[in-house]
Formats: C-alpha cells, structure tokens, sequence
C-alpha cells in the first residue's frame, strides 16, 4: 500500500509528537491531582473541566495554523518556530485578559451576561469557522501588502528560521514574521471566545490561567498530531459549538440553575466523544464494507 501523501506544509503524524501530547496531557492530570490535594475535589474538577474545555477549543487554533503555513507556505521545519513563539506571546495576552474578567465580574456582576451572550455568538460563528478563518487570514498571501507591510518592510523570501533579514541597509521581515503576526491576531479573536466560557466554570484565578497554560503547552505538538486528521473530523465543529452554548447557557443561567464542576467536565467529555466518533464512523464503513460488484 502507498504512503499517505503529507499535506503541503503539514508534517506528517510523527511517534514524537504523539509522546509530547502525552507528556503535557500527563503534566496537566498531575497538576490536577496536586490541585486535589491543595484545594479539594470541587476545585480540582473545576480545573479538569476547565483543562478541557480549553485543549478541545485549542482546535480551533489549529484549524488557523493550517491555513497560515499553507498559504504563506512555510516549511514544517519552520513552524515549530513560529509555533513556539506564537505560544509565548498567547500566554501574555490570556493572563491579561484573565484577570482583567474576574476583575470585571467581581465589580460588576451583571457583565456575567454579555459575557455569556459572547459565548453563545462564537458557538454561532464556529459554525461557519470555515468561511470565517478564510477571511481573518485574508488570504494570508496579500498580507504582505496590507496591515503589516504598512508597519514594517516585508519580503517575501524565507530567511532560514529567522523573522527579520537584511536587504540593503534595511532590515525586513521574512513570511515567518508575518505567518506569526497573523497567528498573534487571530489568537485575539479566540481568546475573547475561550477566556469567558473558562470564566463560566470558574473564576478561581489559578484554576482559570493554569488551564489556560497547560493546554497551550500542549498545544503546539497537538497541531503536528491533529492537523493530518482535520479532513477526517468533519462533525468536530459541531460538538466544539455545542460545548460552546453549553457554557454560555451555564454562565447566564448560573443565578437560577446550579451545575456542579463534576457534571461540566461529564457533559464536554461526552458531547466531544460522541462527536469524534460520529466524525470517524463514516469513514469506517466506507474502509471496512466491500464495494458491490456491478
């Protein structure tokens, strides 16, 4: 049988990608586990339900990743780079916003519900994430003539790994700057979707930033390992909108109806399950059924 053909610009599935998702996946349950022990059960399952609740929503991230590389056409030995950097800066921007919604929600309660309302309008706009990732990276090949280029000199010659080249007596910024400037932005745009449905499981500062942390750790060997099976997991949207009006739902109904911690991380395990499994079963019957003869 012939090797799977790799998409351009996406490496294949590699054993080493695989381990480093186990590691960080095996880092986040034993930080939950320390969370048990320091802080008791209720918030450890806040914290697993929050975990969760931001590595399934990373997907979207990645769904992003690969339209950047592709259109800038970065090579997979350099995204790694851009990834890594891409990370750092997504931490930074998370933690202030974090913090600046607990502040917002322990001064004014109210903005619980525009908060959830948000959350209910990304789960609506996932359902059309592909129509919308092509526009945010607006065609990330005219990216050079547009918004950056009008900020800094860009050329569209890669420089090995770096960010920036010399031309002349002037210093320009390779397709990596700007596949990471476009990942930087767009990450913006996420985090307002992602930041208040943690916020709706807990607002517990630790919980909400370590979760955030640990899955965007994750979150650069998850792109290498799911990014081949994007094709494959056609319903996984679907389930991601769904998890999405859930949390919405919880956070503006949280004055009249209680769901407890153990319940949310059941009700996202389940919906993204299930929706995983109905994304591969029809792939199954077509691989496993033989063709009828004419």
């Amino acid at each position: 049988m012939a090797a799977t053909k790799a998409k351009p610009g996406v490496p294949s599935v590699a054993s080493g990608n695989v381990i480093r998702v186990a590691f960080w996946i095996g880092v986040a349950l034993a930080f939950g586990a320390w969370v048990a022990v320091a802080r008791g059960a209720t918030a450890a399952a806040e914290y697993h339900a929050a975990y969760l609740l931001e590595l399934s929503l990373s997907v979207d991230n990645i769904f992003v990743f690969v339209i950047v590389f592709s259109e800038l056409h970065i090579p997979a030995e350099n995204q790694r780079r851009v990834l890594a950097w891409g990370v750092t800066g997504a931490l930074v921007f998370r933690a202030v916003m974090i913090f600046a919604g607990i502040a917002l929600i322990q001064r004014f309660e109210w903005i619980m519900y525009p908060f959830g309302a948000l959350i209910l309008f990304a789960a609506w706009r996932m359902l059309f994430a592909e129509e919308r990732e092509r526009r945010v990276v607006a065609g990330a090949c005219e990216v050079c003539s547009t918004w950056i280029a009008r900020v800094v000199h860009v050329s569209p010659v890669l420089d090995g790994h770096r960010f920036w080249r010399s031309d002349g007596a002037r210093l320009v910024a390779t397709p990596l700057f700007v596949a990471l400037a476009v990942i930087e932005t767009t990450d913006i745009v996420f985090a307002l979707d992602s930041v208040p449905a943690v916020l709706a499981i807990t607002r517990n500062p630790l919980i909400v930033y370590s979760s955030n942390v640990l899955a965007m750790f994750g979150l650069r060997s998850l792109y290498f390992v799911v990014s081949d099976a994007l094709d494959r997991l056609q319903s996984l949207r679907h389930g991601l909108a769904a998890v999405l009006v859930f949390t919405g739902a919880k956070m503006i109904g949280s004055e009249w109806v209680h769901i407890s911690p153990g319940v949310s991380v059941g009700i996202i395990g389940l919906v993204l399950g299930v929706t995983i499994a109905v994304s591969m079963w029809p792939r199954r019957i077509r691989t496993t059924v033989p063709r009828s003869r004419p």
